[in-house]
């Protein structure tokens, strides 16, 4: 390593390469592979944070119920479990390059028909394209990821998925800046991550399929079919829709909490995440991923609980334990997979995150409808304006609280499992 390297790389690198072997095709810069997987998860990020921020917008200017932009969010996350469900395979048939080719194009077709939308329906496809580039940076560089950090996989997987909270607290933060430019404008903020991120790929050598030792389709579907990876999927929906449709609907849920601003509780959680996975390594360590799973749940729970219950300042403390519950989700899961069922593969990885993301798209209406159902239910009773809006977010927020319950219970008894098999 030189001493400009800033991530702990195995010993098959030196000087931010990968040493020849047969079939790589050459030298690979892992570094700078790692550090455009990294701004293309930014990309995806600044996609859920700025649309959370314009629902609003959206919904006055083409006079939207909370229903509709539930579609609109479904099928922005939707084409995210399309793009990593055939992802797994695309992987193994033509490499992660190809396939980061493809995220790319995708993202700029789906920004700039965002911008120049001009009804639902177009809103609706546009975001498909974001969705499904999202899904494709995912598909192609989690296993890339993993195969070039063997010794390290949850660690590193944890420090790559840094930047989607991160990239969320970043535009986040933009978003409560920017808050008075028109909407078109914060879409086009997109546009940056996804410049470097080409810029960083283009021109680049990748790992291909026989140099990362991936299985052959026929053992990646002997993992997939296993009780484990069965279980882990249902989890994963779980943990899914506790982590990203809480997130997605943040403006709509706490807009009338009182003295506290949504972007700036998402940006609080999405920061104290990114701290989180850059710091996993330890973590990881000490708890192990069955521990650290079991605790995100009962953190999270307790999280949501709270934010439904509290307004003003106790938001934000609510924000912090939910923060601590859903860090570690994403790429624990991913790891685990990797580690306790390595005959899964790439095809494994990209259905494990591409399970979590349908779930979550199939959810947004519902919850789009939770929130049109509890606002009514509150104007009957007498309620109006921010009141019923108050009542509608806390009664969204404590439909939501199932799904780590039902964690709480799931995680515990994996642990006990674990440790029994070990």
């Amino acid at each position: 390593m030189t001493k400009r390297s800033t991530i702990s790389i195995p010993s098959i690198m030196t000087n931010n390469t990968i040493l020849d072997t047969p079939g790589n095709g050459g030298g690979i810069n892992a570094s700078r592979l790692f550090t455009a997987s990294c701004f293309a998860l930014v990309t995806t990020a600044f996609a859920f944070a700025i649309r959370a921020g314009i629902l609003g917008k959206l919904a006055a200017e083409f006079g939207l119920s909370d229903t509709q932009l539930g579609y609109i969010n479904q099928m922005a996350i939707l084409g995210f479990p399309i793009a990593t469900m055939v992802g797994g395979w695309l992987y193994n048939e033509f490499g992660p390059k190809r396939m980061m080719y493809l995220a790319l194009a995708t993202h700029v077709v789906g920004i700039l028909m965002t911008i120049f939308a001009g009804d639902f329906w177009t809103l609706l496809l546009s975001n498909f394209f974001i969705g499904f580039g999202n899904g494709t940076v995912e598909a192609a560089c989690n296993p890339m990821i993993s195969n070039m950090f063997k010794n390290n996989q949850t660690t590193m997987l944890n420090k790559f998925h840094v930047w989607f909270p991160g990239g969320i607290f970043l535009g986040a933060l933009l978003m409560h800046l920017f808050g008075d430019i028109a909407w078109q404008y914060q879409i086009a903020l997109m546009l940056i991550p996804t410049v470097v991120y080409g810029y960083l790929f283009i021109g680049q050598k990748f790992p291909d399929r026989e140099s990362s030792g991936q299985a052959p389709l026929e053992e990646n579907l002997k993992g997939i079919f296993s009780p484990l990876y069965l279980f882990m999927i249902l989890c994963m929906v779980l943990t899914a829709n506790t982590e990203l449709s809480t997130q997605q609907w943040v403006e709509r849920l706490l807009a009338k909490t009182g003295g506290a601003s949504p972007m700036l509780i998402l940006a609080l959680v999405t920061g104290l995440m990114a701290v989180g996975r850059y710091f996993a390594g330890p973590v990881v360590h000490r708890l192990n991923p069955t521990g650290v799973l079991w605790g995100g749940a009962i953190f999270s729970a307790v999280g949501i609980w709270l934010m439904s219950v509290s307004t003003g300042g106790m938001s934000y403390v609510a924000a912090v334990l939910f923060a601590i519950g859903v860090c570690y989700f994403w790429p624990t899961m991913l790891g685990f997979t990797g580690e306790n069922i390595p005959k899964s593969g790439a095809l494994g990885m990209s259905l494990m995150g591409g399970a979590g993301m349908f779930a979550t798209a199939i959810a947004q209406p519902v919850v789009g409808g939770w929130l049109d159902k509890a606002r009514a239910t509150a104007q009957a009773k007498g309620l109006d304006g921010d009141a019923a809006d108050l009542v509608a977010g806390q009664e969204t927020l404590s439909h939501l609280l199932t799904f780590p319950l039902i964690l709480i219970v799931a995680f515990g008894a994996l642990w006990f499992y674990m440790r029994a098999r070990k």
